[in-house]
């Protein structure tokens, strides 16, 4: 089959090429999303390790999936014209440092659009690239606490709950990233002309709770904790705990599907009341707890699950992937003995490619990581000089 027929193209971005200069968090998880749909993505790695506190076996640093890396010293000259000559063949470049470092390597946006002029500059960081926080360091839970979204999440009359890395680093940072990304490529493709795209976490962040701001101007979100319908304040979206321990969801916001989960509990709905007055919140809520003590989750899946009462078990990190919906599904797959989400989302024509495990060790590769880069000439060269290892 020819490159161009759509059945022999393993993800849309198949022909995309992406540089990314190693980071943590949501640089890799971006640089994973991108190469999960296509993209050949080599990552630039650190000419030392650096200990971030956060050490895994390679196989299981599954962010680092799809992609190849090579080790260069940037404060060495050669190694520096040897990014830059990357620089000229890529489609965009994706990095993570705090603003003005890159520019201190010599690779700052500037010196990199004059290499080329189409290439897409991704910068990630959490305060973004202006502003007085813009220095200072943070990570994902600061940022989603200057954001509002932090001091919305939790129970009333309790702490603030850190939603895990989810809100901030994940969701408005690398899916903001990659959608900036994706978004400058197309304009790229047809202009021909390359920008800087600051994604900053705070931004991202914000934009996911653009529907909360506006509930709250219109007076139907308190900033209360745990008061409000899906933040635990209301009985019908809550989690309830069964006998024997384990726990369930919720989450029939609509009438109809509320009038359902009570005919299946066997709750006279007179017995809650209006649904949408606080007022009756505790009370139901209440009734609801009483109710689901009475059988174990399995009980509670097997007369509820696959019904319009919005049900679903609480599952953890061994259960989730065998479950038998997502069994069928296939959303999570194991490459090379480790169990992982698949890629995500799904194409028709141009589906994901089953993911490459992480490369055990950096420069384990490195002429077969340059080759979609750099000529066999250029290569040698590089290892001549002591730029690579081969």
């Amino acid at each position: 089959m020819q490159d161009n027929d759509p059945k022999a193209v393993k993800g849309p971005l198949h022909g995309i090429k992406i540089l990314e200069l190693a980071g943590i968090g949501p640089g890799p998880m971006c640089a994973m999303l991108l190469a999960d749909m296509g993209a050949t993505v080599l990552r630039i790695d650190r000419s030392t390790e650096v200990d971030l506190g956060l050490r895994r076996p390679t196989t299981h640093n599954l962010l680092l999936r799809n992609r190849r890396a090579i080790r260069l010293d940037l404060k060495r000259p050669d190694a520096l014209a040897c990014a830059l000559r990357l620089v000229e063949q890529a489609d965009a470049l994706i990095e993570g440092f705090r603003p003005g470092v890159m520019e201190r390597l010599g690779l700052g946006p500037e010196v990199c659009l004059a290499r080329n002029a189409r290439l897409v500059y991704g910068r990630m960081t959490g305060w973004g690239q202006s502003g007085p926080l813009a220095q200072a360091a943070g990570h994902d839970l600061n940022y989603i606490a200057l954001t509002g979204a932090l001091g919305a999440i939790g129970r009333k009359d309790a702490p603030p709950t850190p939603p895990l890395t989810l809100v901030g680093d994940y969701g408005g940072g690398a899916l903001y990233l990659a959608l900036g990304v994706l978004a400058a490529l197309m304009h790229a493709r047809s202009s021909g002309v390359g920008q800087v795209v600051d994604a900053a976490i705070v931004d991202g962040v914000a934009s996911l709770m653009t529907a909360l701001y506006g509930m709250h101007g219109a007076g139907m979100w308190s900033a209360e904790r745990g008061t409000n319908v899906n933040d635990s304040g209301s009985y019908f979206y809550e989690v309830y705990q069964c006998a024997d321990g384990r726990w369930i969801s919720v989450a029939p916001i609509e009438g109809r599907f509320h009038a359902e989960l009570l005919r299946r509990l066997d709750i006279d709905a007179d017995a809650i009341g209006n649904q949408w007055d606080a007022a009756n919140w505790p009370r139901a809520r209440e009734l609801l707890a009483a109710r689901f003590r009475t059988r174990t989750r399995a009980e509670w899946c097997a007369l509820l699950e696959g019904t319009d009462a919005c049900f679903a078990p609480v599952l953890d990190l061994d259960e989730a992937p065998r479950h038998p919906h997502l069994a069928a599904r296939g959303t999570f797959i194991e490459v090379a003995g480790v169990v992982q989400p698949a890629p995500a989302p799904r194409f028709s024509v141009t589906p994901s490619a089953l993911p490459e495990p992480p490369a055990q060790t950096v420069d384990a590769r490195p002429a077969e990581a340059l080759a979609p880069w750099l000529g066999a000439d250029e290569i040698a060269a590089l290892s001549a000089a002591g730029t690579i290892s081969l």
